[in-house]
Formats: structure tokens, C-alpha cells, sequence
């Protein structure tokens, strides 16, 4: 069983610091109570008081806990996080029955917890706006029609075959004199290049320190506040208070970091008006994403909904969360199940190198011709085993609902744990703990969200509008990796030795960092 992260045994602590506490000060509402009598509310485990079910999250990564009571108790269960009610999915028949349109409207709700109200300006981001409202679809809009739609994502070609060439040449020089090489630094470093490049641009002065600041944000959003659980306690306001603090403090950071971005951009769009020659180009696909949204902006917003500086900042900071650590995961857990399974490699670099017939540099137009499937079907793999998001982000019951002849009451959250749905036995039939890519040679399964076994990218009003530029960048990344080099293990180590341990934070990462000795291949 995995370690707990010290930011849970620091949750967990505090819950039942409380129970001494305000154990005696708390009481179950009765009309809460009276409210749910004549209801067929899903199973669950035995609660305590105050703290609920959470004492089985203890001692074990919660999509993993999640998983082993959904194998007692069903996979459509009902557990209290606190004081929260919460619904747990943990089969593809119950995520169809919650995600599947028109069923879906009640449950693409969010839950505002008090961090990401901080960061997200309340909600002005596409991530954690109120799905019914017309601000939230006029954001959707722009996001699928203009910032990553196919024919734009195709645009940042250059930008991803340049980083992935740097990509190349950093592990060469790490390599050298046979080192081992930090492969999670590596492609960390390549997804935020990639992500800040065609967010921003190529000359943008403030990179470091709005990735500085990214990194803080996703941490503090990776966990709950006191607060979200306890919403009715004067104690979980006080213990709560520090990382509420600090998440003010990252988002006065962030939010002048974002603001000097928009006047050095809407500077260079000024200039370009002035002087379109001085540029070298109209404003067209190739403008960074930044600068299209300050031209929807300067036009008069999406329809009749103007943008705001903040949704500006929130869509951007959603580009960059969404983006970047998802694929760096993705590409990561891939090179990992690679290196233990060295027949699955040598398949997947056999291809690779057939297809690129000798070539010096791997480039996207090189890779994106149909030739790659068995490189597809090894990502598929570990989007399965691997999904970035084991626990979709958060869902809010916003009516009265049913799911599989359960009811649900509103203003229940909702998980869907995907990580327990790609294991899953009933719908994996074959070896479904198992890395096996060539399962996807019979499973006509893709990134649509209308196969409820398989859902890296969600399904339903919130699946992520991003997967095809997610996609693009995985793939070239791992192409390059495979095409420019053979891996082992430091030591010379047996594949079955590498550590996979997972962490849980706004991601399910490697808990230690990939190092691989890189011998480069000569085409």
C-alpha cells in the first residue's frame, strides 16, 4: 500500500484535532436528516462522527482507497468527506449514467472550494465557471472554435519540433560519458517550453516567475482546505487560515505577473496595428494564444460577453495546468511501463524508426501520417493505467438526480474515479492490470468521451477541450525519445527493479524521478 503524502497526514491530523475539539459543538441538523428519509441513497461504509468516512482514505492514495471500498460496497457509492456528501463512480456504467448527455447538466456543476475561489478570481476560468452560465459558454466557445481547435494546434507545429529537438540535444548532454539521465526533468522542462511558447510567445519576460508561481498554485489546489470540509466550523477556519493565506499571496502574485504579460502584449499589438510591417505578419493562427485572447478582448469580448482581464488570466492559467504537468505525467508513465516490459520497446521503437526511414530529426509532419499506431496504442495504454487525473476534477450534483436507481441528492460532489475504471476487470477483461498495448488492436476506443471505460480527457459539458493538443505534444515527445535513443536502467538494472510508486498531488506522478542511462542511435 502507498505512503500517505505529508500534505494528507497533515489533513488528516488537523480532522481529528477536531474531533476533541468541536466534537460536543457540532450537531447533525435534523432537517438535513428529515430530508433524506424515503430516499434509495447509494451504500457506503460505516461513518464517525464529524469526520465522516474519511478515515479510510489513511494509509493509501485516495483513488487507490476509493477503488478497494468500491469493491466492497459497489461502484456507485456515497461516502461523507467531513461534512461534504460525496459520490463516488467507479465503473464505466456509472460514469455513463452521471456523464452522458442530457443526464450530465446535473452533474457539471463545481464545487467552489475556498482555494480555487482564491485563485480562480471566483470562478473566472473555464475550469470552474458555472457551467450554465452564458460567461462559461462563451468561454468553452472561444477555447474550442479559436484557441485549440485542430487547424490551430496544427499551427504550433514549428514550436513542438523545435522543443522537441532541444529535447534531444538536453539528454545527449546529460548523457555524456554514460550519466544517468533525469528523463522527468527533461520532459518537464520540454511541456512547459512547448505550453509557454504558444501561450505567450517566444520573448516573454516574466516566464520564471509565473512558472514559479504555477507550481505553487498547483500545489495548493492539489489538496482540501480545512474549510471545504468543515464549511460550518470556526476551528477549520482558524487551522485553514495559513494555506488561505498563502493561496492569497500566490494569487496577488500571479495576478501581477499576468497583468504585466497583458500590457507587454497589448504593447507589441499596438505596434503591429502601427507598423504591420515592422511584425512580419497579420494577426492570424500563428499569434500566440495570449494575444488572440487580447484581440477578442480589444474586438468586444465573445458575442455579446465582454473578457475581463481575469478571465484573460484564468484561461491562460487553465492552458498551462491543463497542458503541461498532464503530458510530462503521460509521457513519463509511458517511458516507465516501456522500460518494463523490453519487448513492448522494441516494438515501439522498431516503428518508430521504420517510419522515419533514417531521418536526422523527428518532426511532427514525419510522425503524424497513420504509420505510428502501435506508438498510439502505447499511449492509449497508459492513459489507462496511468490516467494524469485519477480522479476527474470535482463535479457538483446541482438537482435532484438518479444514477444506476440511486438517488442523489443535490449539492452532492461527485468523483469519478477513471483510474479504477481502467482497471476494471468487467470492462478490461483481459489482464486488466496489465501493460498491454496491443488490447487496442480490437478496442475501437478514442479520446471522445463516449467510451465510458476509457476517459483521460472526462466526458460529458467538462471533458477537456485540449486533448488533441495534449496529444500532439505526447506524441512528438515520445517519438523523439524512442527514434534518438536506447534506454536502460542505471547499473545495468532488471526492468522489473523500476520503482513505480505513484504520488498524489494536482497529478498522479512517478514519486521518484525516471533516470535512465540514453545510449544515442546512429540512423
Amino acid at each position: 500500500m502507498a505512503e500517505t503524502e505529508p500534505i494528507q497526514l497533515v489533513c488528516y491530523s488537523l480532522c481529528f484535532i477536531l474531533v476533541a475539539t468541536i466534537l460536543v459543538k457540532l450537531k447533525l441538523r435534523s432537517s438535513s436528516s428529515s430530508a433524506l428519509r424515503g430516499l434509495n441513497l447509494p451504500p457506503g461504509p460505516w461513518s464517525m462522527p464529524v469526520l465522516g468516512h474519511m478515515q479510510f482514505l489513511i494509509g493509501a492514495l485516495p483513488h487507490r482507497a476509493l477503488r478497494g471500498l468500491a469493491r466492497r460496497h459497489g461502484p456507485v457509492m456515497l461516502l461523507r468527506l467531513g461534512h461534504v456528501p460525496t459520490l463516488v463512480l467507479s465503473s464505466a456504467e456509472a460514469a455513463r449514467a452521471a456523464l452522458k448527455a442530457p443526464h450530465d447538466a446535473a452533474f457539471a456543476g463545481r464545487p467552489m472550494h475556498a482555494t480555487a475561489s482564491i485563485i480562480t478570481y471566483g470562478g473566472e476560468n473555464i475550469a470552474f465557471a458555472r457551467h450554465d452560465s452564458r460567461h462559461w459558454k462563451a468561454l468553452r466557445t472561444l477555447c474550442t472554435v479559436e484557441l485549440l481547435s485542430p487547424g490551430r494546434v496544427r499551427s504550433f507545429r514549428p514550436v513542438r519540433d523545435q522543443e522537441a529537438a532541444r529535447l534531444v540535444y538536453s539528454v545527449l548532454a546529460a548523457g555524456a560519458g554514460g550519466s544517468a539521465v533525469n528523463v522527468s526533468e527533461k520532459v518537464k522542462v520540454m511541456m512547459n517550453d512547448v505550453i509557454m511558447r504558444v501561450s505567450v510567445g517566444d520573448t516573454c519576460r516574466q516566464r520564471a516567475a509565473y512558472l514559479e508561481e504555477l507550481d505553487r498554485m498547483l500545489d495548493l489546489m492539489s489538496g482540501f482546505n480545512l474549510t471545504d470540509l468543515f464549511p460550518a466550523s470556526r476551528l477549520a477556519r482558524v487551522l485553514g487560515g495559513g494555506s488561505l493565506k498563502a493561496a492569497w499571496a500566490v494569487q496577488r502574485r500571479m495576478h501581477g505577473i499576468m497583468e504585466d504579460m497583458i500590457r507587454d502584449h497589448k504593447r507589441a499589438m499596438d505596434t503591429e496595428l502601427q507598423e504591420p510591417e515592422a511584425t512580419g505578419h497579420d494577426a492570424d493562427e500563428r499569434e500566440d494564444i495570449l494575444t488572440t485572447l487580447l484581440r477578442f478582448q480589444r474586438d468586444g469580448g465573445i458575442g455579446d460577453i465582454a473578457l475581463t482581464n481575469e478571465n484573460v488570466s484564468g484561461v491562460l492559467s487553465d492552458v498551462f495546468s491543463a497542458g503541461s504537468e498532464t503530458t510530462a505525467t503521460t509521457v513519463i508513465w509511458a517511458m516507465s511501463e516501456l522500460m518494463r516490459s523490453p519487448r513492448t520497446m522494441a516494438a515501439a521503437q522498431s516503428e518508430v524508426r521504420r517510419a522515419l526511414h533514417g531521418k536526422t530529426a523527428v518532426t511532427e509532419a514525419d510522425i503524424d501520417s497513420g504509420r505510428l499506431l502501435y506508438l498510439e496504442m502505447v499511449i492509449k495504454e497508459t492513459f489507462r493505467l496511468h490516467p494524469p487525473l485519477p480522479l476527474l476534477l470535482p463535479k457538483l450534483c446541482t438537482e435532484p438526480s438518479k444514477v444506476m436507481g440511486y438517488d442523489v441528492p443535490a449539492g452532492t460532489t461527485v468523483f469519478v474515479n477513471v483510474w479504477a475504471i481502467g482497471r476494471d476487470e468487467d470492462s478490461w477483461t483481459t489482464d486488466a492490470g496489465e501493460f498491454k498495448p496491443e488490447r487496442f488492436e480490437s478496442e475501437a476506443v478514442d479520446y471522445g468521451g463516449t467510451d465510458f471505460r476509457f476517459l483521460p480527457g472526462g466526458a460529458g459539458r467538462r471533458m477537456c477541450p485540449g486533448m488533441i493538443f495534449g496529444m500532439s505534444n505526447i506524441m512528438i515527445a515520445l517519438a523523439s525519445l524512442l527514434y534518438h535513443f536506447d534506454w536502460k536502467l542505471p547499473g545495468g538494472k532488471s526492468p522489473k527493479k523500476l520503482d513505480m510508486a505513484e504520488t498524489y498531488g494536482i497529478t498522479a506522478r512517478r514519486k521518484t524521478d525516471l533516470m535512465l542511462e540514453a545510449t544515442p542511435f546512429v540512423p
